[in-house]
């Protein structure tokens, strides 16, 4: 596939591979995600999903081909990615405990510091989506729960303002009403032209608010389908364990 063919996606991946050692942990794989869509990755544990965002992003070595907005960006380096608008929300969150909710989100919006406009623009929105980050302003991050940590996680993406969204697990460890709080906020950012790609354990959430689903296992993609056919989770099984 030719870089003119993935003109048309917002982003797509092409025989991307990536290896621990001796260990292969993603196979050649291939994956798009158009202007304005929703696409997440299930799998079990094991299956390779935080691996492919971490080359996806050039967080760890891989081989294979990155094209983002019909431009070859194989060779750019995760902050340079970043620059273009490919902005990424790891699992763990990766605040800075010791700094207040406004200079974690300030960090975000580094690219926009030339812009008080776009910056307080920004930042408007943000406290729109999560107005509990606007309650807690001035306080540390480290002293917040998990459930407005990972808010602000999102939120400092958000500063940063993205093209495209990748999340690693965002409900992880939450309790489920926060979880669906966080995960619909996502599908709202969605519906307002956000390409976002969401690896997410919480498949019947994800399978709400995406449009295409692919499924990993063993470092390799089983299907790639319209969320739409995923009926149970006897469904996602049969491609599991396949």
């Amino acid at each position: 596939m030719t870089v003119a063919a993935d003109a048309a996606h917002l982003i797509a991946v092409r025989d991307l591979a990536a290896r621990y050692g001796h260990i292969e942990a993603l196979r050649p794989t291939n994956l798009h995600v158009a202007p304005g869509e929703f696409v997440t990755i299930l799998g079990p544990n094991g299956a390779g999903k935080t691996t492919l965002l971490r080359a996806m992003t050039r967080l760890i070595a891989s081989t294979g081909q990155v094209v983002f907005r019909g431009r070859d960006v194989t060779s750019l380096k995760t902050h340079q990615l970043a620059d273009l608008g490919i902005i990424m929300v790891q699992e763990g969150r990766g605040l800075f405990g010791d700094m207040s909710v406004r200079e974690n989100l300030k960090i975000g919006a580094y690219k926009l510091a030339g812009s008080q406009v776009d910056h307080d623009r920004q930042l408007e929105k943000v406290f729109s989506l999560f107005p509990r980050l606007k309650e807690r302003i001035s306080q540390t991050a480290s002293s917040m729960s998990g459930g407005e940590q990972q808010m602000l996680a999102v939120g400092r993406a958000l500063m940063a303002d993205p093209k495209l969204l990748i999340l690693d697990e965002p409900s992880l460890g939450l309790a489920p009403r926060v979880a669906t709080e966080i995960l619909s906020t996502l599908g709202a950012l969605n519906k307002e032209g956000l390409g976002i790609l969401l690896v997410e354990q919480k498949a019947p959430l994800a399978l709400k608010l995406a449009q295409r689903v692919y499924i990993l296992s063993s470092g390799s993609v089983r299907a790639e389908l319209p969320t739409h056919e995923i009926k149970s989770h006897h469904d996602l099984a049969l491609y599991y364990f396949s």
